[in-house]
């Protein structure tokens, strides 16, 4: 055939690109990923407020003594990814997960993969699956060497307990046998300071034994709660006598029904970060107001002997708010639940597992984020920003085919009947070296409807009677007529070919024509399901103001055609890209593709023309 189809696009190739719009993007990448210095590849990245505290940490040496349990020196940088299991991730995971894998890459460090599954009534295996297979995808590892740094939150949950012992001893907690409406009322608000509890003061061995006959399962949920005691007057809610371990009489997915008692995520996060040598624990800006306790319980627990310093320190970066898009975890439940969306997996969705399947790379993201940037104060980021970044990665990489999506017959009247030729085009116009790909000419095409027109409009170059344009790749042909059916609709469109016009001959330029349209034989095109894909809702901020988002979702952002394509296309394997020149960015669906019978999903268009 002359021309291959590259395009299951995990890597993208360094040599060869240029210094363009995305020539940058790549080398930081080669630098990355060819084994280069951790210091070269950090300096070559674009700088952030994290880095800077990195750096600064770097030079100070802050984190250069410690080690690990049998005394083996550890990173200067451990940063860590921890989703709770509890759904599916999101295009605001994707930032995070490039951010923290991504600077520990940089900086020579690690990054560990921690589920935080402390709530065993929303947790599930299925989830655990998904998370670990997107981070994956996206190209990061908690590999360090030959260490494995994959770890759940329950793996501690017996190192919690102790510690929970513990700081009832010391006099930071206590066991509350309030209701819960009691405790909701004594809370106070932002204006009023909260009230102590009447059993804040109970005895340190009460508070105990009370904790073991909880963990030992005597009382129903809700029955007892374990508090740290800090201070009701706070004017910072979360120190208000925080809870840190309730009851809850459920199974979990791990530990089976071993557990009655779960600590609060506020309690588990810290300590599980301090357990793992963390040093920069990034989240985001909704947990800036909860740092002080992280502070606290590391403080405690430090002066209790179970961790040394320096310890872990969190920081917080605006989370990812994208135009034309949820993610909030309800929401996205219902679009599954309603059955609004075809799964988790619907490439409309802002899922990690909807992207893929949409065709997004896992370079595209990748370059996202690295544009985005990392800010301390939250923003919107337009959805196009998104789209621009995958035109950018797939432009380079991918093969051309020519389509049709919405075909109209084309009969060249003096063209002889049964013959065909072959006519050839770049596999990619900006490489050469790529080769050519070879497509078959003959008397009966398919061309798009809208590039016919009985009437023309001004400025319309295309076929309409009298009038010539050059097909694609082929011979220039001037427009006779078109046949209609009984109501009206053109249903073919008839024309004469000039047989020394044929392009990439020396006739060829004795032809000058406005016109320039594309086209399959009909004798020769793949019929194929073409699932033309946009975005989601028709409103940027669809649920913003307690707005209800099912409103402002968009009737057009999903429609199944049927399209013909450019012979080969039949050979595009599931997730392999291309580009159908004219109409955009598509790839093979994953899941419905199957070899000789692809299944393409428009990924975006060419260019940005939502507006």
């Amino acid at each position: 055939m002359g021309w291959f189809l590259p395009v299951r696009v995990d890597l993208a190739p360094i040599v060869g690109l240029g210094y363009g719009k995305i020539g940058r993007y790549f080398i930081l990448t080669a630098f990355r990923f060819m084994g280069n210095d951790s210091n070269t590849a950090a300096s070559a990245a674009p700088s952030n407020f994290l880095r800077g505290i990195i750096d600064a940490d770097s030079a100070s040496g802050k984190y250069a003594s410690k080690t690990d349990a049998t005394g083996k020196p550890l990173p200067t940088v451990i940063t860590r990814f921890p989703p709770e299991p509890n759904g599916y991730l999101h295009i605001g995971h994707a930032k995070s997960i490039c951010l923290n894998f991504g600077l520990a890459r940089d900086y020579g460090g690690r990054c560990h993969l921690r589920f935080d599954d402390t709530n065993p009534t929303k947790e599930d295996q299925e989830y655990v699956d998904t998370i670990i297979d997107s981070v994956q995808w996206l190209g990061f590892s908690w590999a360090h060497g030959s260490e494995n740094h994959q770890y759940f939150a329950s793996d501690y949950f017996d190192k919690l307990y102790e510690m929970a012992e513990w700081l009832i001893s010391a006099g930071h907690a206590y066991v509350d046998s309030q209701s819960a409406e009691e405790m909701a009322a004594n809370r106070g608000s932002f204006s009023e300071p909260g009230k102590n509890s009447r059993f804040r003061d109970r005895p340190a061995a009460e508070s105990i034994d009370l904790l073991r006959r909880m963990k030992a399962g005597e009382f129903k949920d809700g029955e007892h709660v374990l508090r740290a005691k800090i201070d009701m007057a706070s004017p910072n809610m979360n120190m208000r006598d925080p809870a840190i371990y309730r009851i809850r009489h459920a199974h979990h997915h791990r530990t089976g029904d071993k557990w009655c008692i779960y600590p609060m995520y506020d309690y588990a996060h810290p300590i599980s970060d301090a357990i793992e040598n963390i040093t920069h624990s990034i989240c985001t800006l909704e947990f800036q107001d909860h740092r002080p306790f992280y502070d606290w319980i590391l403080e405690r627990l430090a002066e209790g002997g179970f961790f040394n310093k320096p310890l872990p320190h969190q920081y917080e970066f605006a989370r990812l708010n994208l135009t034309y898009a949820i993610t909030s975890k309800r929401k996205l439940l219902q679009l599954v639940e309603e059955k609004i969306v075809d799964g988790w997996d619907d490439p409309r969705m802002p899922t990690i597992v909807g992207i893929r399947r949409r065709g997004y790379t896992p370079e595209s993201l990748q370059l996202f984020a690295e544009r985005i940037g990392v800010a301390k104060s939250a923003s919107w980021i337009d959805m196009g920003v998104l789209e621009g970044a995958l035109r950018d990665d797939l432009d380079e990489k991918v093969p051309r085919f020519v389509s049709v999506l919405n075909p109209l017959k084309l009969i060249i009247d003096n063209y002889p009947e049964g013959h065909t030729e072959e006519c050839t085009a770049p596999v990619h116009p900006h490489h050469p070296e790529r080769g050519q790909r070879h497509f078959a000419f003959s008397r009966e095409l398919w061309i798009e409807a809208d590039d016919f027109m009985e009437v023309p409009e001004k400025a319309y170059f295309r076929l309409f009677p009298g009038n010539k344009v050059r097909l694609r790749y082929g011979f220039v042909v001037e427009c006779t007529g078109c046949d209609k059916d009984a109501s009206g609709k053109v249903i073919a469109v008839h024309c004469n070919y000039y047989p020394d016009s044929k392009s990439g001959t020396e006739g060829s330029s004795n032809f000058k024509v406005k016109g320039n349209i594309h086209w399959v034989s009909a004798a020769h095109g793949v019929r194929a399901e073409v699932r033309l894909y946009d975005r989601l809702f028709k409103d940027p901020h669809p649920d913003a103001g307690g707005k209800d988002f099912k409103l402002a979702l968009n009737p057009h952002a999903k429609s199944v055609i049927t399209a013909y394509l450019e012979p080969g296309a039949e050979k595009v394997l599931p997730e392999d890209r291309v580009q159908f020149e004219r109409h955009g960015y598509f790839v093979a669906d994953r899941i419905d593709s199957t070899p000789g019978r692809p299944v393409f999903n428009r990924i975006v268009t060419l260019k940005d023309s939502w507006k």
